[in-house]
């Protein structure tokens, strides 16, 4: 797999990655994207954005 990486200036904080969309199903595929459970827990996650149990967050801070 070849991954393009650009640096666009020395003081940017931001990266560019290029992918083909093969070299990104495989990249998607090792992070387990296309597992049942995912896609599920993504559907649940769905159905809990639309039904108001979301608590949005400004820092991790808040999680404790």
């Amino acid at each position: 797999m070849i991954l393009k990486i650009r640096f666009p200036k020395a003081r940017v904080q931001k990266l560019n990655i290029e992918l083909d969309k093969f070299a990104f199903e495989r990249l998607a595929a090792s992070f387990g994207f296309f597992n049942p459970e995912f896609i599920k827990s993504i559907h649940r996650a769905e159905k809990d954005y639309t039904a108001g149990r979301v608590t949005k967050i400004r820092s991790l801070r808040d999680l404790k």
